[in-house]
């Protein structure tokens, strides 16, 4: 940040002439003001700004202000812990200001009554205060400066703020774009500004660690510093890396002290810059506290702020492109050979983007959710939200406030403030109802009177407010019996099947090789393959528990290897997974001895005693086969 050579009283000397000189030749004057505030003041006079601008409303509608919070959550929930502890430290003296990357006021704690009756009304929530809509004033200009700013007394270019200055520093999210600006604002001269800002700038800090953390809830998340002391300090680095040892995320500071740009570390191996690989760097962060690295570019001391459980993907070679999200699969990838399940995921892709409901049917466990998340990444509505609530895993009474929000004291023991409901946040976006069909009765009624007029009104509010979704359920229940049967509203059946998709069954599926080999790379195990013996006895078995009850096969098996192994065999999963996969049949409860050596001995007898093909035809191993003769002879 620049300087300030001159003391606070020429300063304001000069801000008033530069004023003076504005109203009078409605321009600004040259070599008076600050460079900074020079050049702020001239891109307000562009932007139309009037110097004697009035107050500006905020948002319209609560609609617009639910929405607008709903869209910034990750920001705000990081950020309210730091604005609490500078309420404590600040707020008597002014207010503490978050606002999201286009200026708009998200939170404000402090004094707002006394700075309201100084003629500030306008800091309130859904209130932008760009520097396009405002002219010179910290929140705005710090985002367009894109670094820490101090505006003090009759440097904001609107006359009705000379008796303010104000403090901020912007906020960035792990890809380094700006995430929002954290300000504080107080009557009277800057004083011991320098204060204010190591405070923010700390503050900030903190906020960017949190979202980091929220944005890689399942890889490696450190703080790090040549220096022990600047540890959770502004100066410290943030670093994200894969259970794989791929880095993903970086801070501005992380590339500093790696001396490298970002493009250079986001998808390099971490050993690169760190001296370890993914298993070593896991291993240490389990240690706790503060420790350091020998690097190549000297020694650094780190912190964990985020290390997961030693996961089953950890020992696999890393992606060769970087991924800040785990990737989602491709919806014409997902229907594999099946031409009738293509043809009807895009009809479903075709119906959502023509504001038709599409329907998903099919088992427990046959990836509804996946393939919801698929049609939402395929259409349109793909960088909106994606908002998905599981109707039979809410407990009935509180399903309706879950869904449509509350107001601040709709009920006793609703939290202050209220809680936006689950169709506000996919405003926009994209709502996904599963287990539709678990759905209360008396729910029903409500939900389809939104689905039809659009608009919702969270409980304790009297005012609908307007909302856009495009909608997709699903269910494992035979809906039109649950209509028969008068468990579930007609009316509703009707609204909600618009483009119906029938999920095969794993065990129908003709793609199995090829979805296995999709489930490893989603598991982060791309280069790990199957044992012959291990894929027949995988292929042969029935999956009641369909696509679910495969991925977690394999992350048993996954989780079995040693460093290095690529190649899954029947050792890899423990003796009670191979006794149900080796069951070809559910057979009744107290007969499963008697039931496998009867098919053991058909097998063998009608192989003519031949081991191997017996096996096969099992969908066993020749190793499980012995077992299993071994433990139903003793």
């Amino acid at each position: 940040m620049t300087p300030i050579k001159t003391t606070p009283p020429k300063r304001h000397h000069e801000a008033r002439l530069a004023r003076e000189k504005l109203h009078l030749e409605g321009e600004v004057p040259d070599g008076v003001l600050r460079a900074e505030i020079d050049a702020s003041w001239r891109r307000s006079l562009s932007h139309g700004v009037h110097f004697n601008g009035k107050h500006e409303l905020a948002l319209e509608s609560s609609a617009s202000l639910d929405v607008l919070l709903a869209s910034n959550r990750l920001l705000i929930d990081a950020a309210l812990p730091a604005i609490d502890y500078l309420a404590e430290r600040q707020g008597k003296e002014g207010l503490i200001i978050l606002a999201n990357s286009d200026a708009t006021i998200l939170a404000v704690e402090g004094r707002a009554d006394r700075l309201k009756g100084s003629g500030l009304q306008d800091i309130t929530l859904g209130a932008c205060w760009s520097e396009a809509a405002r002219g010179t004033n910290a929140l705005g200009t710090a985002l367009v400066e894109a670094r820490p700013t101090m505006i003090d007394c009759g440097e904001h270019y609107l006359d009705r703020l000379t008796d303010f200055s104000c403090t901020s520093v912007p906020i960035h999210c792990p890809q380094g774009g700006m995430l929002g600006v954290l300000d504080l604002t107080r009557e009277g001269p800057l004083g011991r500004a320098h204060d204010s800002t190591a405070l923010l700038a700390m503050a900030v800090s903190q906020i960017e660690s949190r979202v980091f953390n929220a944005s890689y809830p399942d890889e490696i998340v450190l703080a790090f510093h040549s220096r022990r002391q600047y540890l959770e300090s502004p100066w410290q680095g943030l670093l994200a890396v894969s259970l794989g040892g791929q880095i993903l995320a970086v801070s501005a500071q992380a590339c500093q002290l790696l001396n490298a740009e970002r493009s250079a570390l986001v998808g390099r191996r971490c050993e690169e810059f760190l001296g370890v690989d993914g298993l070593q760097l896991l291993s240490r962060l389990h240690q706790g506290g503060v420790g350091s690295l020998q690097t190549a570019k000297g020694e650094f001391f780190y912190k964990t702020l985020r290390a997961p459980q030693r996961s089953i993907g950890i020992s696999s070679p890393p992606r060769s492109t970087a991924k800040t999200v785990k990737p989602q699969p491709d919806l014409e990838s997902l229907a594999g050979s099946n031409v009738r399940y293509a043809r009807a995921l895009r009809m479903a892709r075709q119906g959502l983007a023509n504001e038709l409901p599409v329907l998903l049917l099919g088992e427990t466990g046959t990836g509804k959710e996946v393939i919801a998340r698929a049609l939402h990444m395929a259409g349109t509505r793909c960088d909106k939200p994606f908002i998905a609530v599981n109707c039979a895993a809410i407990p009935e009474g509180l399903i309706e406030s879950e869904l449509f929000g509350y107001r601040e004291g709709a009920f006793t023991g609703s939290r202050r403030g209220g809680m936006i409901g689950r169709l506000q946040q996919a405003h926009g976006g994209t709502l996904f109802l599963d287990e539709i069909g678990d759905m209360p009765l008396a729910l029903q009624a409500r939900l389809l009177r939104v689905l039809q007029d659009r608009k919702v009104a969270p409980l304790g509010a009297g005012e609908e407010q307007d909302i856009d979704v495009a909608l997709i359920c699903a269910t494992h229940r035979d809906l039109k019996r649950l209509v028969e049967e008068k468990h579930f509203r007609e009316d509703l059946f009707y609204r909600v099947n618009g483009i119906s998709v029938m999920l095969p069954a794993l065990r129908e599926r003709e793609d199995f090789s090829a979805l296995v080999g999709r489930l490893l790379a989603r598991l982060d195990a791309p280069t790990v393959v199957l044992h012959d013996d291990l894929s027949r006895l995988l292929g042969g078995y029935h999956w009641p528990g369909n696509i679910r009850q495969l991925e977690m096969v394999l992350r048993t098996a996954l989780a079995m290897r040693e460093p290095g192994e690529t190649v899954l065999t029947l050792d890899h999963l423990p003796d009670s997974m191979l006794d149900d996969l080796t069951a070809t049949e559910r057979p009744q409860a107290g007969s499963i001895r008697e039931n496998e050596l009867e098919l053991i001995r058909q097998s063998l007898d009608t192989h003519q005693g031949n081991v191997s093909a017996a096996a096969d035809a099992l969908g066993i191993s020749r190793a499980t086969l012995y077992r299993k003769l071994k433990q139903l002879r003793s």
